[in-house]
């Protein structure tokens, strides 16, 4: 099984990280972006310690590497007033953690981010049917001018040209509606 990654920001104290080595004893322990990058496809799941004005500047490169599941080893003895949590973390561990404190909390993160997955996919199926369907309705008005049918005939002749093309409905319309504005822009 892949292991936990540690990234390690050489401002804070490792011994949070030591003690849940010594605890896990099966961690990676990277302080380097390039050693990161090597790494990292091979991990489990990522832990940061690192501060928290870096935070999210860490989240992010981790997150362009490969989506796994993101936890922040917590060593912040102040909460911010206004904290940006305009990034995924996946769960918070703490020093001092148990073996099967860290377990649930190494669970918990890989069901957080594969429910964060699965709204991320769901959503832009989401944003890539409205705009296919902004594409239809474009294309719609288009062919009732130009044709001078009705929307329901215009649907049902976009539809019949997707399925005679073997192309999305989406796609027809908007090779219809870039012609059009080609000719008529």
């Amino acid at each position: 099984m892949n292991k936990p990654l540690v990234w390690q920001d050489s401002e804070l104290d490792p011994a949070p990280i030591i003690d849940l080595n010594n605890t896990y004893r099966n961690m990676t322990l990277v302080r380097a972006e390039a050693e990161l990058r090597q790494t990292l496809p091979l991990a489990s799941v990522a832990i940061l310690h690192v501060p928290y004005a870096k935070l999210r500047e860490k989240h992010i490169e981790v997150i362009n590497i490969q989506r796994l599941p993101i936890l922040w080893m917590c060593n912040e003895t102040r909460v911010p007033k206004d904290p940006d949590w305009g990034y995924s973390l996946d769960g918070l561990l703490y020093p001092g953690m148990k073996r099967h404190e860290v377990d649930w909390a190494l669970q918990a993160a890989a069901r957080c981010c594969s429910e964060r997955k699965r709204w991320h996919e769901e959503k832009e199926q989401l944003l890539m049917r409205l705009e296919e369907r902004k594409w239809i309705d474009q294309a719609k008005g288009i062919l009732c001018e130009i044709k001078g049918i009705t929307e329901s005939e215009a649907y049902d002749f976009l539809r019949k040209q997707a399925m005679n093309e073997r192309k999305r409905m989406g796609e027809v319309a908007s090779s219809i509606v870039k012609v059009y504005q080609l000719i008529h822009g």
